[in-house]
């Protein structure tokens, strides 16, 4: 009941302020005369604040304003409006190119009359570009061009953050694009009650909304859809939505918003970090894909760029072609020249002994005698590794929500140590990104161990053996009672005491290294063995 009438008071706030912004209107003048409303860009419904495009008709230019509506009788509304004046002209005298300059802060009896409906308007610069809203409208941004985005805005954020200012850019329609590509706070203003904390939540949230075309945070416009959430209730991956997102990106948005958790990311810098680094990793990776030259855009809505030219693209594919016609020729004379060789042996063995007929299956093992007492045929199912314990199933196991190559996580349990399952490739070493990957391993019923064997050709990879109470716990509810390094092709991990459980996690502590200068780490089988 106290939720329903909490919602019904929020609405209740919402249509207020609504009603009280109705009459701002193309072509009204507010500020003592001298600001002529062009066209309005959004509202930010916490705070009350309409974002317009006015005409500053002493300066002769376009300026931002950040129009603050409230009735000034109600003496808490006209408290919050003040806090949000002083913090957006303490912001004045902060200067960075990823937000737009403060250039006057009016109040009521300074500059704002009580006629007018307003408790206060703050004037900026006005930035040229586009509307971050309608650029996500139709399909979410590559992700390359979404960290370059992003960066200079955790640039402008790191830098006022160490002036101890906060810019309150978390809402996606303060925001604009400017034409170099550069995200930009275009309406200053931040709430009263809005904290260092909250301005780095908004750097995930913006990049979230740029890889999802989704808002993650409460407050957002009613236009721009919510993130979904996990059944735990975390916002869920942008890699879950777009699987074209790189699992650096995608983590980074989601350990950024989040609150909970020791995974956490709580500064600028470190988001600067991950941003930087999955800009360099894109460089090197070059992926192909050219937009607005002929290149079809990916299955999944997303648009990548590249700074390779079309051409390149044809060159490499008739290059593919030309390997691809020289590989079949090789084949066919290598197929012509084995069948010369049978032919061959096939007339020698005419002249001295019976034919063997090449074509006919052959076995290594004569049949039993019709009256033995021969074992059953063999069952195509792979054979247990020594005496282990046969799973049940195993599921990717992620507490922050997607996992690595979930549709490859049964090759752990098949009992062949030639099919694998990999994470993914990461340019940042564990925990950095996400305290760890790994899978759950169920069992019919509750086992006791002793030990754990690992079949896997990943060297530097660090392994914990958890016990669980259920097949998708909270890290904490875990428990460690094994360790071990993946240092070679078969590792065996001792249990710290034998231990009864239905639910094992194999949880990957540090990944392998690649040759490309990243990390991953793969695994070919697993098998469990029980204690005497």
């Amino acid at each position: 009941m106290d939720t329903r009438r909490s919602e019904q008071a929020g609405e209740a706030n919402r249509a207020d302020i609504r009603a009280q912004g109705g009459s701002l209107a193309p072509g009204r003048v507010v500020g003592d005369g001298r600001y002529r409303l062009l066209a309005q860009f959004g509202v930010d419904e916490r705070a009350a604040a309409h974002l317009w495009r006015a005409r500053d008709g002493q300066l002769k230019r376009d300026v931002a304003l950040t129009l603050l509506v409230g009735d000034p009788a109600d003496p808490e509304a006209a408290r919050l409006a003040r806090r949000t004046l002083e913090r957006a002209a303490h912001a004045s005298k902060f200067g960075h190119g990823g937000v737009a300059r403060v250039l006057d802060v009016l109040s009521l009896g300074s500059g704002v009359t009580s006629n007018e409906g307003l408790l206060g308007v703050v004037v900026a610069e006005w930035t040229k570009g586009s509307d971050l809203v309608d650029l996500v409208a139709q399909r979410p941004v590559a992700p390359a061009a979404a960290a370059r985005m992003v960066q200079a805005l955790a640039e402008a954020v790191e830098h006022a953050h160490q002036n101890g200012l906060v810019l309150g850019l978390d809402h996606p329609q303060r925001l604009r694009l400017t034409p170099n590509g550069a995200l930009k706070l275009a309406f200053p203003g931040p709430l009263p009650d809005a904290t260092l904390r909250d301005d780095v939540k908004a750097l995930g949230a913006v990049l979230y909304l740029l890889l999802t075309g989704r808002w993650a945070l409460p407050g957002g416009p009613p236009a721009v859809p919510a993130a979904p959430l996990t059944p735990q209730g975390h916002v869920v991956p942008p890699r879950t939505l777009v699987p074209a997102v790189p699992p650096e990106l995608s983590s980074l948005a989601v350990r950024t918003i989040e609150d909970g958790g020791n995974g956490g990311i709580r500064t600028s810098s470190a988001i600067l970090r991950v941003l930087d680094q999955a800009a360099e990793a894109e460089e090197r990776t070059q992926l192909i894909k050219a937009v607005g030259d002929g290149a079809p855009a990916e299955a999944d809505g997303t648009i990548w760029t590249t700074k390779k030219p079309v051409k390149d693209v044809a060159r490499r594919r008739k290059l593919a072609f030309g390997v691809t016609v020289l590989v079949v020729a090789t084949v066919l004379i290598l197929a012509w020249g084995g069948l010369m060789l049978i032919n061959l042996f096939q007339g020698d063995s005419k002249a001295s002994g019976p034919t063997i007929n090449v074509a006919a299956p052959t076995s290594s093992a004569a049949p039993p005698p019709a009256n033995s007492a021969a074992p059953p045929p063999s069952s195509p199912a792979a054979p247990k590794l020594g005496q282990a314990v046969e799973p049940k199933a195993a599921t990717i196991y992620n507490p922050e929500g997607s996992g690595d190559n979930s549709s490859r996580v049964k090759n752990t349990i098949d009992g062949d140590p030639g099919t694998v399952w990999r994470t993914d490739q990461y340019q940042q070493q564990l925990p950095t990104l996400k305290p760890g990957v790994g899978f759950v391993v169920q069992f019919d019923d509750p086992v006791k161990l002793a030990q754990v064997k690992i079949a896997a050709d990943s060297p530097g990879t660090k392994i914990e053996i958890r016990s669980a109470d259920s097949k998708n716990p909270k890290l904490d509810d875990t428990k460690v009672v094994g360790t071990g390094d993946l240092n070679g092709t078969d590792t065996t991990i001792d249990l710290q005491t034998p231990t009864e459980s239905q639910y094992f996690v194999v949880w990957i502590t540090q990944l392998g290294d690649d040759s490309e200068g990243g990390f991953i780490s793969e695994i070919g089988d697993v098998s469990f063995l029980p204690a005497g």
